[in-house]
Order: C-alpha cells, then sequence, then structure tokens
C-alpha cells in the first residue's frame, strides 16, 4: 500500500471530529529573543553557559517564527490542519516575571488570529520549559512564590486572549523541568540538587493548580487542562517498576486526577524533602477538561547489574540503583530513542482505565531523523513517515479499545532549537534550511495532510 496515494483513504478511520495538528514551543521556534520587551528566560541564560548546548546553539533565531508566522500559518491551512498547539512565553507577556508587557502579549494576538482567519484552532501552552531567568534568579521552581507568579501570567495570557483560544494546557512536561532541569541540570536552569529538584516538581503542579482557577475566570468557555509526559515502564524487577514509574507518571498522574500523592512515592522522596502544605492537592486536584499525554518511548528497567544496562542519572532521585536495558534490536530514531508504537497503545488505556474519566490527546509524538536534502530541494522523510504511521495506528487501537483520544499533535510542526541538542536534531515536518529561514514541507508533511484530508491512516 502506498503511503504516499490514495490508498490512505482505505485506512483505519478515526471519530467525526477527531482533532488533527501540530505542536511547538516559544523559545524553540520564535528567536526575537530580545523585541519588543522581552527578557531573558532560563534558557537565555542556560544557552550562553560555555558546552551546555551542542554546537553552542541558542534560541536566536530560532526558526524566526516571531516575524514568519504568517508564513507558518499559511503552511499549516495548506496541509489542513484543524489545530496549532503553541506556548506563550512567559518572558515575553510577563518580562522577568513582574509587570504585564502589553507589546509581548501583542504577538499572541496577531498569531491567534491569523489562525482562526485561516479556520486552524488555537491550542495554547502557558509553560513549556521558559522561566523567566529573574524568577530563577529568586530560587526558580523551588520557591514557592514562582507558582503565585505563574498564575498572574495566565491571568494576563488568559484575560487577553481567553475569547479565542478554545484550548489550554497550563504546563507542559513538569517531569522535566523539574527532574531534567533541578536534578540532572541538562536542561535549564542547569542545577543539581534533588532537594530543588523535588520541590520544583510540587510547585509546578502547585501552579497548575492556582493558574486553573485564573483560565476559568477569563476563558469560561475553553477547555483546560496540563500535558504531562508519559513513559510505560516495565521490566522484571517489581520494585525497579514501581519507583521508575512512580518518578515518571503517578507523581503527575494522581495528584491532578485523584487528588493525592502515591504513598510509595512520597517515601522515595522523603529524603529530598517535599514540601506539601495542607490545601495544596485541593489546589493541583482542580477539576481539568482534558488531559494532554506526550509519548515518545517506553522504559524497561532492572536494578541487577548488566552489559548493555544504563544505571539511571541523577535525575532519577531516589533511584539511583535502578538501570535501563536497552533493546539492541529496537528500530532508532536519530536521537537513540528506540521506536515502541505499541505501547502508546497501552498508556493510553492505562490512563483510560486507572483514572476518572478524562478526554485525551496525544499532544507531541514525533521523531527525529537525518532529513537529508535532495538535488532538487525534497526532504524524502521515509523513516518518519513510518514512524508515524505506526503510532498513529497504536492510537486507533486504543481508541477502538474504548480509550477516550480526541485529537493528535506531532512534534514538531518546524524543525527548531531542540533544547540542549540545539539545532542537531530535526523533528519537523516542515524542514527550516536555518541559514535562509526557508520553509520547505518534508514527504511527511505532504502524507500527513492526506490523513488529515481521510480522516484515516493506512
Amino acid at each position: 500500500m502506498s503511503v504516499l496515494g490514495e490508498e490512505v483513504a482505505a485506512g483505519l478511520e478515526f471519530p467525526t471530529g477527531f482533532l488533527w495538528g501540530a505542536s511547538t514551543a516559544a523559545f524553540q521556534i520564535e528567536g526575537a529573543t530580545t523585541v519588543d520587551g522581552r527578557a531573558d528566560s532560563i534558557w537565555d541564560a542556560f544557552c550562553r553557559r560555555p558546552g551546555a548546548v551542542a554546537g553552542g546553539d541558542t534560541g536566536e533565531p530560532a526558526a524566526d517564527h516571531y516575524h514568519r508566522f504568517r508564513e507558518d500559518v499559511a503552511i499549516m491551512r495548506d496541509l489542513g490542519f484543524g489545530a496549532y498547539r503553541f506556548s506563550i512565553a512567559w518572558s515575553r507577556v510577563r518580562p522577568g516575571g513582574g509587570a504585564a508587557n502589553p507589546g509581548g502579549l501583542d504577538f499572541y494576538d496577531r498569531l491567534v488570529d491569523e489562525l482562526l482567519e485561516n479556520r486552524i484552532r488555537p491550542w495554547a501552552t502557558l509553560y513549556h520549559f521558559d522561566l523567566p531567568q529573574a524568577l530563577e534568579e529568586k530560587g526558580g521552581w523551588a520557591n514557592r512564590d514562582t507558582a503565585y507568579r505563574f498564575a498572574e501570567f495566565a491571568a494576563t495570557a488568559a484575560e487577553g486572549l481567553g475569547d479565542r483560544i478554545p484550548f489550554w494546557s497550563t504546563l507542559n512536561e513538569p517531569w522535566c523541568s523539574a527532574f531534567l532541569g533541578y536534578a540532572s541540570g541538562i536542561h535549564a536552569p542547569g542545577r543539581q540538587d534533588p532537594v530543588a529538584a523535588a520541590a520544583a516538581a510540587h510547585h509546578l503542579l502547585l501552579a497548575h493548580g492556582l493558574a486553573m482557577p485564573e483560565l476559568r475566570r477569563f476563558a469560561p468557555s475553553a477547555q483546560s487542562g496540563i500535558t504531562l509526559n508519559l513513559y510505560p515502564v516495565e521490566g522484571p524487577d517489581p520494585e525497579a517498576v514501581r519507583k521508575i514509574d512512580g518518578l515518571q507518571n503517578r507523581l503527575f498522574l494522581d495528584p491532578v486526577l485523584l487528588g493525592r500523592y502515591p504513598e510509595d512515592v512520597l517515601e522515595d522522596l522523603a529524603p529530598f524533602g517535599f514540601p506539601v502544605r495542607d490545601g495544596d492537592l485541593e489546589v493541583i486536584s482542580a477539576p481539568i477538561d482534558l488531559l494532554g499525554i506526550n509519548y515518545y518511548r517506553g522504559y524497561v528497567v532492572t536494578r541487577s547489574p548488566s552489559v548493555d544496562a544504563e544505571p539511571a542519572g541523577p535525575e532519577w532521585i531516589g533511584a539511583r540503583e535502578v538501570r535501563f536495558v536497552p533493546d539492541p534490536h529496537a528500530a532508532r530514531t536519530a536521537s537513540g530513542w528506540q521506536v515502541e508504537p505499541e505501547k502508546l497503545t497501552g498508556m493510553l488505556l492505562r490512563v483510560h482505565g486507572e483514572y476518572p474519566h478524562i478526554p485525551l490527546y496525544v499532544t507531541e509524538n514525533g521523531a527525529a531523523y537525518p532529513d537529508p536534502v535532495t538535488a532538487d530541494g525534497a526532504i524524502v522523510d521515509g523513516d518518519r513517515i513510518e514512524f508515524l504511521a505506526a503510532h498513529l495506528r497504536a492510537a486507533h487501537a486504543a481508541l477502538a479499545r474504548g480509550a477516550d483520544l480526541r485529537g493528535f499533535f506531532y512534534w514538531s510542526l518546524l524543525d527548531n532549537f531542540e533544547w540542549a541538542e540545539g539545532y542537531a536534531k530535526r523533528f519537523g515536518l516542515v524542514h527550516v534550511d536555518y541559514e535562509t529561514q526557508r520553509r520547505t514541507p518534508k514527504h511527511s508533511a505532504h502524507w500527513y495532510a492526506k490523513v488529515i484530508a481521510s480522516n484515516t491512516v493506512p
């Protein structure tokens, strides 16, 4: 069956109204880091550290989306996207975490209007890793006060845009912000302090809970929630599975959806302190309308020494004895990540079966590949098409077994600044020539457009 031909229409059909789109994040694509009153974020500061980011890359100019957003919206329109998930830079809207900056919010005002004029539904994420540097200098996410400053930011963004944005996520992947940012230090702000990491995890969730009433107040007709990066965890050692699943998944799912932290995870984190106050869990578990799930791969773990096993890194606080076991036969992306689409089915069904009913969206799923440009300027990325097709089939399998899955967003719309990897890894459906900023939809973009048009996957 040809993946680029009309045979797509004979594939697996998704429900009517299923939401198709792609995701991006402000720091990864916008550039314009000193324009219209924007102040430094923790990623601006992190990029200035020698050796912190591959190639010494920075967020300037990234994909220059700040100046080229109309071109990017036109590409999405031509591809038939129903929605676009983007993030709002806190350091534009409330530079330094302080007073509101109308000039910064104006950019998102123009972007939202452009999307709506092209019949693309906006999905705004309030926090995608880019804390104002001025707040980091006051303790960052390890400081409880940051959660309250986030609520102020949420109110400003929602008051200005809430009449036109139908979907909101408070946070994107708080696990990464807390543990990669404050424990391993491989993400901004680059700290290696497990006590700060544990505090950050709680304060991020508190920030989510504090932001929800602001979204209800200023965007009452919108559907609002949070986006978590969930990873299926399995292996021969139940204790290793318990620890990693607890830190990766249950630490975030349980307080948001059940109103409590898992007792076993609290015990694991007790040596690092976990600053929960009376009333916090009631705030964190404020009702949400949707759960975004970012899925890239699964984990196989053990505590038994093995030649091939990789010891848990410093981000796995309280689980340093655990080892991750790679599959030497698995296909891998250019990031070295194993390709495991079937585990997406399992994770969607797990959330559907183990937690109260909540509409689910795959808010990120994608892969980096080398993407060589041919002599005629085309990008023939067959590996990405195979990756995307397999994961869409996996999503459909979860739907067929009862999961309330309502949409799928590919990561990412554009090639971009891929955090500590700089510009070395390309995830985009649309190729970006960083020297000229020329956009070229890859073969995967045209394939995805056919899926969207037919609402089916082969």
